[in-house]
């Protein structure tokens, strides 16, 4: 993670940020993420039957690739000096392009798209994020993240 002055981070809006490490999503995670979130749709948990239909086995949820991008793109974002904090603030944009089978590996790249003031030691942080899928095409998602990063003084 990058650290830079408030201004400096405004000042590197329409940059590339960088490219994430790859990370894979195997079955055992596909298989706990549907426990947590109570979401047992065949396509994701029954090896089987999800092999009979057209996506040949199973698939990582929309969401837990969505999920995995707080991680991946902490060993690539920016951030201002003196942050006190950082939370998810939504999206602006999200698409689920193409199912991420289980056992591939994915990486995200990114780009910061805007830096806004929101108030005292408030940033409103927009970043471009594409989860790329090893060896295919289409990326798993692209989405507009935001992130409130609060700052000291």
């Amino acid at each position: 993670m990058q650290v830079v002055s408030p201004d400096k981070l405004k000042s590197m809006v329409g940059e590339e940020l960088g490219t994430s490490e790859w990370f894979t999503i195997d079955q055992d995670r596909i298989n706990a993420f549907a426990e947590v979130t109570v979401d047992h749709q065949f396509i994701h948990i029954d090896r089987e039957r999800a092999a009979a239909t057209p996506l040949g086995g199973t698939i990582a949820h929309g969401f837990l690739t969505l999920s995995l991008v707080t991680h991946l793109t902490s060993q690539i974002g920016v951030m201002p000096e003196n942050m006190v904090m950082v939370f998810n603030y939504g999206l602006d944009r999200l698409r689920f392009v193409n199912p991420v089978r289980a056992g591939s590996r994915v990486r995200a790249h990114t780009k910061l798209l805007d830096v806004t003031d929101k108030g005292p030691g408030q940033l409103l942080i927009k970043t471009g994020v594409t989860v790329e899928i090893d060896g295919e095409d289409k990326p798993a998602l692209v989405a507009e993240t935001l992130m409130m990063a609060v700052t000291a003084g």
